[in-house]
């Protein structure tokens, strides 16, 4: 057991088979300029599109500042439920955890809707490097697979895993079931609808911004005020303009001093999105011998 509880299973985070994730960070980081805002983020705000003056504004006099933006989600997650069926990507993620914000890490992932079922296999940082995960709704008695790609941990072999285990949970923000562009879609429109029943908020829409060559709409929100009742200072939601979906997700707390800087709690980028590829059982097996899970 001491073995296993060494084991981190990173299980949030979106084609880029066979890239190596060092050329993965090297063409983000040379493509940053185009990219538009904090595709390559910096720990801090993100810089581009966000802060331009070809800003809009969000709603008309005597409507809550947050109706179109909750609109917009609305209608996606609508079209996603009826046009995708699954998809897969290059999934960025970054998260700050008990106050340190950890290294980007870069996952090729495939996600299908019916059942909800995940695929993860890690790309980059090294610490992770090569490690999968594997979830299926429903079935294997909750449980998700999962093994280490490298090292020591590597050795234990594969495990199974309560999602919401502190095993599992260990380093993460939120559980592997949550994972996603549909789960994330459904929280939008529900924070929406939460922060809706308050003031003190301002929106602002900021059209042709970029995520990794992708035409969005970026969606600001910010709470100038810190309350109990947001969960955020400042969050920016990048929708892809031909697919509506959210591809691209910042959320920021209140400064931690008078004139400071937003301080980043996590970030979430989805690049490379294909859709529809007809996944099947197999591709969430892990008996599927592409995989290196070692099931029989």
């Amino acid at each position: 057991m001491a073995r296993v509880g060494q084991f981190r299973a990173a299980t949030v985070g979106c084609v880029c088979g066979g890239v190596a994730a060092a050329a993965l960070l090297m063409a983000s980081a040379a493509s940053a300029q185009d990219l538009g805002p904090g595709l390559v983020p910096n720990g801090d705000v993100a810089q581009g599109n966000a802060n331009a003056s070809d800003a809009q504004a969000a709603a008309p006099v005597g409507q809550h500042p947050l109706q179109p933006a909750l609109e917009l989600a609305q209608r996606g997650l609508s079209q996603l439920r009826t046009t995708m069926k699954d998809y897969s990507c290059t999934m960025v993620k970054r998260e700050r955890i008990d106050g340190k914000l950890n290294d980007h890490e870069y996952m090729f992932a495939k996600v299908r809707h019916e059942p909800f079922s995940v695929y993860l296999y890690f790309l980059s940082p090294d610490s992770v490097k090569g490690q999968e995960v594997i979830y299926v709704d429903g079935r294997n008695d909750g449980n998700m697979f999962a093994h280490a790609g490298s090292g020591v941990r590597a050795m234990v072999g594969t495990v199974t895993l309560k999602p919401n285990g502190p095993l599992a949970m260990q380093g993460n923000r939120y559980p592997v079931t949550e994972l996603g562009v549909e789960n994330l879609a459904k929280r939008l429109v529900e924070v929406a609808e939460h922060d809706k029943q308050f003031g003190e908020c301002e929106v602002a829409f900021h059209p042709n911004a970029k995520v990794n060559g992708r035409i969005c709409t970026c969606v600001q929100v910010v709470h100038p005020v810190p309350r109990r009742n947001f969960r955020f200072h400042l969050a920016r939601v990048f929708i892809d303009d031909e697919y509506l979906i959210p591809v691209r997700y910042e959320a920021y707390d209140w400064p931690q001093e008078q004139g400071g800087q937003p301080v980043l709690m996590e970030e979430y980028t989805y690049m490379n999105v294909k859709i529809n590829n007809g996944f099947t059982d197999a591709d969430f097996d892990p008996k599927n011998t592409a995989y290196k899970f070692g099931v029989k």
